[in-house]
């Protein structure tokens, strides 16, 4: 047999002290990841006590989460870091984590708008509108002495041109969490600021439908038609399509029957559809076929989307239903 030299013991010692060591690091790392996705809400309950588990994420959305905390981890001082980390928590439907991330980043930079502005979302998705209300208009004191901004997406659209900006975004969370509490003059308001915030397409389709349907529920239809003045037969959308077909059906260009969809939704711009064609029988005198529409909404898997949350409230408030 040969010997192998391997000089005096006392070098093997500091070597398979160091290999232990990285070792023990490594399944420390390891659990703690494991932890963490342990520590993941598996499962969301509505207002009216709907209980929905989440779905799996795709391997794209959890990879670009963990780049996203990996990111933020090597540069915790860097704000916009911070809040892609909060961003991309959020889409894995983790909302409560996302907003403690963002509560973090308001103790480091409080006079930061997008913090507020993205708690403020999320606050909505968790139903806590007040909370959301405060945020968002705390992001409107705040923008007040700021240039707007193209605001990047985490999901881009086909073509992958972001069409909203800071602005736009906070006045229109702000409206909607506005609408969702049934301040519609508030409501209004911020959708104003949002419509006058920029000239895209997109922007324009999106806040002037909220702007007729506040109206047309405040019993306003004449002020409501007139709303619709920069909506154009031949103008094009990027992405918010549904947001265009419904200002057709207002301005009275297609048939409400051709907006009507089959099958179990789950869709936010399929939603945002549903929820407008039952608010345009709702005003107009058709109660009980909007009361089957919303219905027909909240059966549906999508409870983030604004469509569902939008059609739970009316639920609530309108049909008497807990």
């Amino acid at each position: 047999m040969k010997l192998i030299w391997l000089g005096p013991m006392r070098n093997i010692f500091p070597i398979i002290f160091l290999f232990t060591f990285l070792s023990a690091c490594n399944q420390e790392q390891e659990g703690s990841g494991e932890k963490e996705k342990k520590s993941f809400d598996s499962s969301f309950t509505t207002q009216l006590g709907k209980t929905y588990q989440l779905a799996e994420p795709s391997e794209k959305l959890i990879s670009q989460y963990e780049e996203a905390k990996a990111n933020f981890e090597a540069n915790p001082e860097d704000v916009e870091a911070l809040i892609w980390y909060g961003r991309r928590t959020a889409y894995l439907g983790q909302y409560n984590q996302a907003i403690d991330i963002f509560s973090q980043g308001i103790e480091s930079f409080p006079k930061e708008p997008k913090l507020y502005r993205h708690r403020g979302h999320r606050y909505i998705s968790i139903r806590e509108f007040d909370k959301a209300i405060a945020d968002l208009e705390k992001a409107s004191e705040l923008i007040q002495v700021t240039p707007n901004e193209i605001e990047p997406d985490g999901m881009p659209n086909a073509l992958n041109i972001p069409v909203s900006s800071l602005h736009g975004n906070i006045y229109y969370h702000l409206g909607l969490a506005y609408y969702l509490i049934g301040e519609y003059e508030k409501a209004y308001d911020a959708y104003l600021k949002c419509r006058e915030s920029g000239s895209h397409y997109d922007n324009i389709v999106s806040s002037t439908h909220w702007l007729y349907m506040i109206q047309q529920r405040m019993g306003n239809p004449a002020k409501a038609d007139s709303l619709l003045a920069p909506i154009h037969a031949d103008s094009t959308v990027i992405e918010n399509q549904s947001y265009a077909d419904l200002c057709k059906l207002y301005k009275g260009w297609v048939p409400v029957d051709s907006l009507i969809q089959q099958g179990p939704g789950g869709n936010p711009s399929n939603d945002a559809v549903r929820y407008g064609v039952a608010n345009w029988y709702l005003y107009n005198g058709d109660t009980s076929r909007a009361k089957n529409m919303i219905e027909g909404l909240l059966e549906t898997n999508s409870f983030a989307s604004f469509g569902y949350i939008a059609a739970e409230q009316d639920w609530i408030r309108m049909f008497n239903q807990n």
